[in-house]
């Protein structure tokens, strides 16, 4: 059983009272892949899955990124590279890897790697470019804030803490296209993400919303305390800071500019156990909601929710049972889907409405 399968059945029968179990209804059939708004009688917009399949022996994409020329996706996968799509080409290549990557059999192993790989060989997970620079940032679950060049190869070591606490669990990255600064989470000082579920188990909140200056070179710590922090986006006008926290089910804003400056409070509550936050073309976000239709907010499997610059829920995502997601990228009128259970990219094109 996977972690994130072993985390929703501990949540659906020792946290029933959570924020995702107080809107339960009665399970129904899994519905096809779908968009729609979350209102009886409302148009649903069909959508037609092309799966990418990720090379043999890895799984994983975790987080899904495009370069300031378009190209792409790149992906993180499970064993510790990142990816990059060659769409004429139709094949992936590998474009980044860590210095431990290449040092050890482990992990460059096709067949199954042992235990504890992961702190070694590295689990890149969220992916950001600076399309000033070309360069792309790296939040690996195990190694830290990570950055590597527009031509890839081996990638550089940022950060692994901040305010003498080292890096546990780094999860989430966005970067400011203005600044270059970089925000993301670490989302447990107590548990790596192999003990992932023990942060809702045990109601961690020792995660961390974290700041690199690009020109100072050195990481503050914007909030603490928190519980799973999960995903970040930077908001279309710079003026705030979105973070998903999978555990409360809830995004909350960090303020950076204006008369709330450093105030962090609630943005949205959501219908799942959010992952990763990407802006849509409306200045909404798009937050994948990695979980099993549990306790289920509607009668269909929601593997993603639309929100507007305001919270406001507008459109909900629905997919066939057993489908988790961990990132909906939207780009040209598509969505990229990313999951870091399963071994292909989705390609979501809209077929009718």
């Amino acid at each position: 059983m996977s972690s994130y399968k072993l985390l929703l059945l501990v949540v659906g029968l020792l946290l029933a009272s959570s924020c995702c179990a107080a809107h339960a209804k009665e399970t129904k059939p899994p519905t096809p892949w779908s968009v729609h708004v979350p209102k009886p009688g409302s148009a649903i917009k069909k959508f037609a899955l092309q799966r990418i399949p990720l090379p043999h022996g890895v799984t994983g994409a975790e987080s899904l990124a495009f370069d300031r020329k378009g190209q792409g996706p790149y992906a993180g996968v499970s064993d510790g590279r990142v990816l990059k799509w060659d769409a004429s080409a139709k094949h992936w290549t590998t474009f980044a890897y860590n210095a431990n990557y290449e040092k050890n059999s482990m992990c460059t192993a096709s067949t199954e790697r042992p235990g504890g790989a992961e702190a070694i060989c590295g689990r890149p997970l969220g992916l950001q470019f600076y399309a000033k620079t070309g360069d792309l940032y790296i939040a690996d679950a195990y190694l830290g804030l990570m950055k590597v060049g527009p031509g890839g190869g081996e990638t550089t070591v940022l950060a692994t803490e901040a305010d003498g606490v080292p890096f546990n669990f780094v999860n989430g990255v966005d970067i400011d296209q203005v600044t270059g600064d970089v925000y993301f989470t670490d989302s447990s000082t107590t548990y790596t993400r192999e003990h992932n579920t023990m942060i809702l188990i045990n109601r961690d909140t020792t995660g961390r919303l974290l700041k690199y200056d690009a020109r100072r070179r050195r990481v503050a710590v914007l909030e603490a305390g928190l519980p799973y922090p999960n995903g970040v986006a930077v908001s279309a006008d710079r003026t705030h800071v979105v973070v998903a926290h999978t555990g409360p089910c809830q995004a909350f804003r960090y303020w950076l500019k204006g008369p709330k400056a450093g105030r962090y409070e609630l943005f949205a509550n959501l219908p799942g156990y959010a992952d990763n936050i990407r802006r849509d073309a409306s200045r909404g976000y798009w937050f994948a909601l990695n979980r099993e239709d549990i306790n289920a907010t509607s009668p269909e499997h929601l593997v993603g929710v639309r929100v507007d610059a305001k919270g406001a829920e507008q459109q909900v995502m629905t997919a066939p049972e057993g489908v988790t997601l961990s990132d909906i990228a939207e780009k040209n009128g598509a969505l990229w889907l990313g999951s870091v259970e399963l071994d292909y990219v989705g390609l979501a094109t809209t077929v009718s409405a």
